[in-house]
């Protein structure tokens, strides 16, 4: 009886400790991959896990040129260098691949291609590339088209690629910059130009778009608005445009995060600096342009987040911020992993250290597995960057039977 009744006990136990874990989970961080440079280096985009399961990515430095790679890794960590950029063919892919419909991938490079915009830089490019490493140009820009694309392709309902560049389009910001624009590209590489911001509506959407429910795309400008802190815009598939809301600096501001749309109906979006503290937000905005403020971050739990939001399963937010965190070992701190509600209780999930990786500047992925994916612009093994595994769910083992 004292057997079965310590068994009993122990069983009750776990399953308090079953409960308490999956209440209140565990994070687990695991650094995949430390960059060395000749598999590529600096990685600034977020993850995308394709329909093979792997994770594929990009570096803007390293690879075999040191104009950047593109790379698959495992869930596990085993890294293949794909394509290492020469400049003619693009350099500098600062944002992330999307996978379409046929299977390839599409992406940008900042910089690179046949056309410069500024001595030495070129204007940048969009690219095709298969999961064995083919790649393909499919236009480089010429400025007045565009230039600079920091941000990713969406594929829209209709098949074709949406994105936005930077820089370039027919109104200048500042000398040999214009405002940047926003285009449609077909997979064979036409691209019409369907707007070219004039600081008035935003100016530099470093960003890239989200198609919403209602067909529309909606987007973020770095700059730029009434009062030049940024805009969020909302732009129809055949151009026109509007600004749903011009950030003041208290309620964040220079926005260089896309937004989410989430299973509410609402966006939710970052702001890399403003806010209470000025160490940057998190916002919730509709998509009538009806913004709340839902966290300004102070430092100890984050800093300047440069990447939107992740909506996981659990209907949660998740994010990375590029600086701040507990750690002292990074200039203005390493960065941390949060999760937010979307009522804005904002839990640090992890903060970076540096040797295992500093300055995220990407959102995060959920994998098929549960788990979240992202990458470190610094740190790790070579001080390089990283791709790291955050596990955030410890399920406890099932309570033995006591029969």
């Amino acid at each position: 009886m004292k057997n079965l009744s310590l068994l009993k006990t122990v069983c009750v136990v776990f399953v308090f400790c079953a409960a308490t874990a999956i209440a209140s989970p565990a994070q687990v961080l695991t650094t995949l991959h430390s960059f060395a440079g000749s598999d590529g280096a600096n990685p600034t985009a977020r993850l995308v896990q394709a329909s093979d399961g792997n994770l594929y990515g990009t570096t803007i430095e390293g690879g075999a040129n040191n104009y950047g790679a593109v790379y698959k890794t495992t869930p596990g960590g085993t890294l293949t260098t794909l394509y290492s950029f020469a400049g003619s063919d693009g350099d500098n892919p600062w944002a992330g691949l999307v996978q379409a419909i046929d299977g390839n991938f599409y992406g940008t490079t900042a910089e690179g291609g046949t056309n410069n915009c500024v001595p030495y830089y070129g204007c940048g490019t969009v690219f095709k590339i298969t999961s064995s490493g083919t790649l393909t140009t499919l236009h480089s820009f010429a400025g007045s088209d565009g230039a600079n694309p920091y941000a990713g392709l969406v594929q829209a309902s209709d098949g074709n690629f949406y994105g936005t560049t930077e820089n370039g389009g027919a109104n200048n910001c500042a000398p040999y910059y214009g405002c940047g624009t926003v285009f449609k590209i077909t997979s064979s590489g036409a691209l019409t130009t369907l707007h070219s911001f004039a600081r008035s509506d935003g100016a530099y959407p470093g960003a890239g778009l989200v198609q919403a429910s209602d067909g529309n795309f909606y987007g973020t400008t770095y700059v730029g608005g009434t009062n030049n802190y940024g805009t969020v815009f909302k732009i129809t598939p055949t151009g026109t445009l509007t600004t749903l809301h011009s950030f003041n600096g208290t309620d964040g501001g220079f926005v260089s995060a896309g937004l989410t749309a989430a299973s509410d109906g609402n966006f939710y979006g970052t702001t890399e600096n403003g806010g209470a503290n000025n160490y940057g937000t998190v916002f919730k905005i509709t998509p009538q342009g009806t913004l709340t403020t839902l966290h300004s971050f102070d430092g100890s739990d984050g800093a300047n987040p440069a990447d939107g939001l992740l909506q996981a399963s659990d209907g949660n937010f998740y994010g990375a911020t590029s600086y701040g965190g507990a750690s002292n070992d990074c200039y203005g701190g390493c960065g941390t992993v949060f999760k937010i509600t979307s009522s804005g209780t904002l839990t640090t999930l992890h903060s970076f250290a540096g040797s295992d990786g500093a300055n995220p500047p990407a959102r995060l992925v959920q994998a098929s597995d549960g788990n979240l994916y992202g990458t470190t612009y610094v740190g790790g093994a070579d001080g390089r960057g990283t791709v790291f595994r955050l596990v955030t769910v410890r399920a406890c083992a099932i309570c033995p039977s006591i029969e």
